[in-house]
């Protein structure tokens, strides 16, 4: 990858500090023409006062009018061109449970989903269980059983498990079963190679059996897997950009995005007070820092706007304890945009804020969608935001004489 070599090159040592602060689905949409979006409608002193300091702009997270998952939103942000490192969202749901994945193993997410007598699903996310459910059920699928390779099943949080089939020609080559809609029977699973059908039979079994164990567990009575995936090679962000990453991330798979690139996932408790109570301790042992901050996106799938503009003002409200802490940088942005009117992940391009003492500030002086669009930064692909932060954080020597 060009860029990569080009951040090889160029790259010097620095003691600056890069803080990147990812609200998870923070782009939204109005509800009503004319309106506002959650963003906008949020009150959010903090990152204004950011703004006004700062600049501003809108980022692709992959290419115009491409709807990203959070892997390709994450890798984007995190410096990697996520059309050529196409990541199942499998493998990341392992390592963000420190799941040893190995060579012979295809990781896959799984969700407990909800069917009625029919078997058509009436809720993708069963009701969003609490974890202690999740891993009662785990408990049950535990005892499943496929011919010809070793499976295992391990609880991740809420809805979400991982499933790692274990044998020799496995394949990741393989179709999704939620339907992504309800009102419908989850997906056969289908390999689109030799090696890949395999996996997929090994697939339906699984799937056929989940349904019988859990039969008569509603709301947690079946599964859908997407997202399949073996162990892929990938540099670090030490060996690219030369930077002591740390991860302080709550969800598993931002556990799971932040290993495979090569950061030190720290010890971030429960809640974003934590998270930060974490990035002070750790503060004076790492260059740059990723906290993610879910609530931003369950809130969009969920089509609560009224939430989602509460969980933004409460992120705003956590931004001086970061300031305190005297970054040279510090960025605020999503991964992707999850619109609370779509209930869904969307393709709209996302706000981002950087602020740092060597930035050229704009004229723009509230953080919002429209505002944004008029900011210094103009639009661009996510994958460019890790060297315009090096940048300013110094890190970057001078191309060419």
């Amino acid at each position: 990858m060009i860029m990569h070599a080009l951040m090889r090159e160029l790259r010097e040592e620095a003691t600056s500090k890069i803080v990147l602060l990812v609200a998870d689905g923070l782009g939204g949409l109005p509800l009503e023409p004319g309106g506002k979006t959650e963003l906008e409608s949020a009150r959010t002193a903090n990152l204004d006062a950011c703004v006004r300091e700062g600049v501003c702009g809108l980022s692709i997270p992959v290419f115009p009018g491409i709807t990203p998952g959070s892997g390709p939103g994450h890798l984007a942000l995190f410096g990697y061109d996520p059309l050529h490192y196409r990541i199942g969202r499998g493998v990341l749901e392992a390592l963000g449970i420190n799941f040893p994945v190995g060579p012979k193993d295809v990781a896959v997410r799984g969700n407990f989903c909800t069917v009625d007598d029919t078997g058509l699903i009436t809720d993708r996310r069963a009701g969003r269980p609490t974890t202690e459910r999740c891993v009662e059920m785990c408990r049950q699928l535990q005892q499943i059983q496929v011919p010809g390779v070793e499976v295992f099943v391990e609880p991740v949080r809420e809805h979400r498990f991982v499933v790692v089939f274990r044998g020799d020609d496995l394949g990741d080559a393989v179709n999704d079963t939620d339907p992504q809609q309800t009102g419908h029977k989850p997906l056969e699973a289908k390999g689109a190679d030799k090696i890949s059908e395999r996996t997929a039979r090994i697939v339906n079994q699984f799937v056929a059996e989940a349904g019988r164990v859990l039969k008569g567990n509603s709301p947690t009575n079946m599964v859908t897997l997407r997202g399949y995936a073996r162990y892929p090679k990938i540099e670090t962000m030490q060996e690219v950009y030369g930077l002591r990453a740390a991860a302080l991330a709550v969800y598993p798979m931002y556990k799971g995005l932040a290993r495979l690139v090569g950061m030190d996932v720290v010890d971030a408790g429960s809640s974003l007070d934590e998270q930060i109570a974490s990035l002070r301790r750790v503060w004076n042992d790492f260059d740059f820092f990723f906290l993610h901050y879910k609530y931003t996106d369950s809130t969009g799938e969920d089509g609560n706007f009224q939430a989602k503009v509460e969980s933004i003002e409460r992120l705003d409200a956590a931004v001086p304890n970061i300031r305190a802490l005297n970054p040279d940088v510090l960025i605020v942005t999503g991964d992707h945009s999850t619109p609370s009117k779509l209930r869904s992940h969307s393709w709209h391009p996302v706000p981002v804020l950087l602020w740092s003492k060597t930035c050229r500030p704009d004229p723009v002086t509230e953080f919002g969608e429209s505002y944004c669009l008029r900011g210094g930064l103009g639009q661009f692909q996510a994958m460019y935001l890790l060297p315009l932060a090096m940048a300013n954080a110094g890190r970057l020597g001078k191309f060419g004489a």
